[in-house]
């Protein structure tokens, strides 16, 4: 029954299912620990023989039920929920690469996401190339070396706002034989499913639209049992692992080896499980997800509208503007743009920071995607460790301003950026 749900249904009923007397509402199950009848339950547990929870570094009842609802609203086969979308997108491609390995990714992401493939991966021994996104699939195939084992990318680029091709980069990595990771925090699973379009695995920053409240840091990866590891690139899901006594993932969980890999090897070894307490959080705020991205995707297009034809602003960058240049793949891909827009301030740099200090119903945060408006400016906040060429890649120049636009009355958000920027 749940499969015929509309998605609007599903961030409210999916994932924790209350038996007779239960509670209706999903509980916090704080607890590191469970009790068991005898020793034998337990080793199934340990040698993945049965399903259930050993211990709360690797799962959880109250996470469980939130990676559930992911996995339901994505249309993937399982979840992982993480301490974070940096571990989410760590994770995602250790996973599948081990030192020596390569993967591609898309220059336009998210600044921390660059900083963590170039350097921290880079330290691990896996490389990244970062592409141009607007090269053609056989010039992007010239990246692809016989060590390459991912293509990775957003669904709505941070904070370049470029709309993903996937027709293109799906069939890329159907064409090279890798997995299709993206990234799909700004658009969430209400306004772009992209397991529908050819992507593999999903990941998020729980962080982000999902709590929408910006009191919950997570992470999520979401495997869409879509991808064949069996066709000679990936040993580690099809030879065994000693680890488990021999188990070859392929061969004992089908579909699913993936995610259960990533749980079972990683989540294991490196304890970087979400807390029940932030899956709780999260899993309320996801309950009022559709509600909440459609008045973000009204109002960032109307304070778009209006900073377009403000005197005083030199440029707007906002995916549903039929001037952008990606408007016709938020048409084909999207039931919304979200809600982050980006603008720049004529005299540059210096009046757009005038612009943001005589902001007062928007605030300077470095956080993006929550219910409050905020602003933030990149190339001085969440991307100021990458060079001004790694900036501009990224879609960063030194005028951006991003702008957060909240659920607050459109006309109080708009009241504020005109004093703000009549100001200067």
């Amino acid at each position: 029954m749940q499969n015929s749900w509309e998605i609007e249904t599903k961030t409210i009923q999916c994932g924790w299912e209350p038996k007779n007397g239960e509670p209706r509402v999903l509980p916090i199950y704080q607890s590191t620990t469970y009790k068991y009848d005898n020793v034998n339950e337990v080793a199934m547990l340990f040698d993945l023989e049965a399903s259930g929870h050993m211990y709360s570094r690797i799962s959880n009842p109250t996470c469980e039920a939130l990676e559930a609802k992911i996995a339901a609203l994505e249309g993937g086969v399982g979840a992982l929920v993480t301490s974070s979308g940096q571990n989410a997108s760590t994770i995602a491609i250790a996973n599948i690469c081990s030192s020596g390995d390569h993967f591609i990714a898309i220059g336009a992401i998210y600044g921390g996401t660059v900083s963590l493939f170039t350097n921290t991966l880079k330290k691990m021994g896996i490389e990244v190339s970062l592409v141009d996104a607007s090269l053609s699939k056989e010039e992007l195939k010239r990246y692809f070396k016989p060590n390459t084992k991912a293509l990775f990318g957003e669904t709505i680029a941070n904070p370049k706002l470029d709309v993903l091709d996937f027709e293109k980069f799906g069939a890329l990595a159907r064409e090279m034989g890798v997995p299709f990771i993206v990234d799909n925090t700004f658009a969430t699973p209400y306004l772009c499913r992209p397991l529908e379009h050819g992507a593999n695995i999903v990941i998020h920053s729980a962080t982000k639209y999902l709590d929408g409240h910006a009191i919950s840091v997570g992470g999520v990866i979401v495997d869409g049992g879509n991808f064949d590891w069996s066709n000679g690139k990936f040993p580690e899901f099809t030879e065994p692992d000693k680890s488990y006594h021999g188990i070859v993932y392929t061969e004992k969980f089908g579909n699913m080896a993936y995610i259960i890999k990533a749980r079972v090897q990683w989540i294991r070894d490196i304890g970087s499980y979400l807390t029940p307490m932030n899956a709780f959080l999260t899993n309320v705020g996801m309950e009022t997800l559709h509600v909440r991205m459609d008045r973000h995707c009204e109002n960032a297009y109307n304070l778009a509208q209006f900073l377009s034809a403000h005197p005083n602003v030199a440029w707007v960058n906002y995916p549903a503007l039929s001037t952008h240049k990606d408007y016709n793949l938020m048409l084909k891909y999207l039931k919304g743009a979200s809600g982050v827009l980006s603008f720049g301030v004529k005299g540059g740099r210096a009046e757009g920071e005038k612009v943001m200090n005589a902001l007062k119903l928007a605030a300077i945060v470095v956080h993006v995607a929550d219910v409050r408006t905020g602003v933030l400016h990149p190339a001085s906040m969440t991307h100021r460790q990458l060079s001004e060429e790694e900036q501009r890649q990224a879609g960063v120049t030194p005028d951006l301003i991003r702008v957060s636009v909240g659920i607050e009355h459109i006309d109080d958000i708009i009241a504020d950026f005109n004093h703000a920027l009549n100001s200067i």
